[in-house]
């Protein structure tokens, strides 16, 4: 009886100490349906709840009370940590769109020396943050005890290593071309590419070291550095996509070839150095690569951002390896596009700045090159969509940054492909306009909407089904004894029959082919526009109709999302072709 009343009047007494937690179950269920990043607090509230009993004494419940404040009190400065970075995110790129906006433009007052002196501060607070973050991560009691084993692909990291070595082949070049103008230009413009250089060095020496760590210390510091560094990056992409533009683009007569070469900055002031237009060229061409690694390094950022507090579960990732046996004639087809593609790029080239009819040659060839390409793709595309949709597999969806953040870019950068197709389809169809290089104009803008949407949705089923696939033997949040039945079934699914396993190797071999082949079209696809293919520019159609202000800044906008969606593309597939 005394041990009885002691458990009612412990009973009471935590009902007294802890209000609210009657409540609990259900403010923490609307939570986690409201944000699902509330999950693992609302896991860990139930773990804590579960552990709790009338019998339990007052101390013991005082802790545990403690415990769930605790928790409370860290989900609270997790939201301002990410109010606060993303207010300082918000305002820098705010500010840099204006200063790089205007010294775009010669009517504006500011200068690109302006412009560069505001990169070169981002750039150096950034490369202190970093700096510091490493030097606190040596420290084996500081280092970060969780790791997403999702963030950061090998191949994005050997992506972001390549883009960076080539963008620091063109800071090279950018010295040497300023040092030839010191006698009569600021001497800004030879720190720029020497701070970036270092820069380049520093950040490719951090993602591959950090990118996959979930930070458990100092956390609004660290919301705060790498809000910084994503629009340090944000930036420098927003400035070399202006730079490039303006070298590419300038305002032509009527009815005579647009000419979008690089023209000299430097009308008044001569170069010392005599390889001076060798470097310019040079420096000018390796812009796309610089392109990517910002945008690569803005992806790894926001990924290490989002998984800032984030205690990600560890588990043994699904192994995929690479096989060339596997596939025969998806390379094939693949390579000779690709053959192809360039042969007809390098006609396009040659003969786009000869007489009109040469010109209107290259752009005839080049249209239809573009259009074979991109119906091959929307074929293929079709096939595995059909593919997938026989397997009648249930996607399971996974709370993961950077499995998001590839579905959203994916999504996100076609848009800019999307946006230049349908104005060109718009002007063509307004205008009536005639002509088999009109039809083609029109054909491959339909076409090329056709096939983004076909091959996005392909992608998203391809990563859906590899969730599905992974799921059961690696989540970590599923019971021990519902994960072994898993296996069983999927053991028995596959080699109950022989028929069955049969069936389904065909259905992945069909998969392999297709995703090899997708992958090397959208290589040729990149390659085309990144460096110098710009028949937009050639077509009067789009410049009567929009007048050429407009129909530049159009072309402007979207084609740097669209050639980075070719690029986002192409690694999306070789995830999808490694789980196939």
């Amino acid at each position: 009886n005394h041990f009885y009343s002691l458990s009612i009047l412990g009973t009471q007494l935590y009902g007294l100490m802890c209000p609210f937690n009657s409540k609990m179950p259900n403010d923490k269920r609307e939570a986690a349906e409201a944000h699902p990043s509330n999950i693992e607090t609302a896991v860990e509230m139930d773990n804590m709840q579960s552990s709790l009993s009338p019998t339990t004494n007052v101390e013991n419940t005082g802790d545990d009370c403690v415990r769930l404040k605790e928790v409370v009190r860290e989900r609270a400065q997790r939201g301002t940590g990410q109010l606060l970075s993303g207010i300082i995110c918000i305002n820098i790129l705010f500010l840099g769109c204006a200063i790089v906006s205007g010294s775009a433009f010669k009517s504006v007052t500011i200068t690109a020396v302006q412009r560069q002196i505001f990169l070169i501060i981002l750039l150096l607070l950034t490369m202190l943050w970093m700096l510091f973050y490493i030097v606190c991560t040596y420290r084996t009691d500081q280092s970060p005890q969780s790791k997403d084993s999702h963030a950061a692909p090998v191949w994005l990291r050997a992506g972001l290593v390549l883009f960076g070595l080539l963008s620091l082949l063109m800071d090279v070049f950018k010295i040497c071309t300023s040092v030839g103008y010191l006698h009569c230009d600021s001497a800004v413009k030879v720190a720029f590419p020497v701070v970036q250089a270092v820069f380049l060095f520093v950040q490719t020496y951090f993602f591959i070291g950090h990118a996959k760590d979930c930070v458990q210390l100092q956390t609004t510091i660290s919301r705060c550095g790498l809000a910084v560094t994503l629009s340090t990056n944000l930036m420098v992409w927003i400035a070399a996509v202006t730079e490039e533009s303006i070298h590419h683009t300038e305002v032509p007569e009527i009815n005579i070839s647009v000419s979008y070469r690089n023209q000299s900055s430097h009308k008044e002031c001569k170069c010392n150095l005599s390889a001076c237009e060798t470097f310019k060229e040079a420096y000018c061409f390796l812009y796309p690569f610089n392109i990517e690694y910002s945008l690569f390094a803005s992806a790894m950022a926001y990924v290490m951002w989002k998984n800032v507090g984030r205690r990600a579960k560890t588990h043994s990732h699904h192994s995929a390896k690479f096989h060339v046996k596997d596939v025969c004639l998806g390379p094939l087809m693949g390579t000779g596009l690709v053959l192809a593609g360039l042969v007809t790029f390098i006609l396009y080239e040659v003969d786009i700045e000869k007489d009109i009819k040469r010109r209107n040659t290259a752009l005839f060839v080049h249209f239809v090159m573009n259009i074979v390409i991109v119906s091959l793709m929307s074929a293929f595309s079709v096939v595995g969509c059909v593919i997938y949709r026989l397997d009648r597999k249930k996607a399971v969806s996974e709370n993961n940054p950077s499995k998001r953040l590839d579905v959203g870019l994916l999504l996100g950068s076609s848009l800019g492909q999307f946006f230049i197709s349908y104005f060109t389809i718009v002007a063509v169809v307004a205008t009536g306009a005639r002509g088999v290089l009109n039809g083609l104009n029109l054909a491959w803008g339909v076409l090329m909407v056709l096939q983004i949407s076909l091959q996005n949705y392909f992608i998203i089923q391809g990563l859906d089904q590899e969730q599905h696939e992974a799921m059961p033997l690696t989540n970590a949040d599923t019971p021990q004894e519902h994960a072994e039945i898993n296996v069983v079934e999927v053991g028995s699914c596959t080699n109950y029959s022989p028929k069955s396993n049969l069936h389904k190797h065909w259905k992945r071999r069909v998969l392999k082919e297709i995703c090899a082949f997708l992958l090397l079209a959208n290589i040729i696809l990149w390659i085309m526009p990144a460096f110098g293919a710009r028949p937009q520019f050639e077509q009067n159609t789009e410049i009567k109709f929009y007048k050429f202000t407009m129909w530049a800044s159009i072309v402007n906008i979207g084609l740097p999302f669209a050639i980075f969606y070719r690029m986002h593309a192409v690694v999306s597939l070789f995830e999808v072709y490694l789980i196939s």
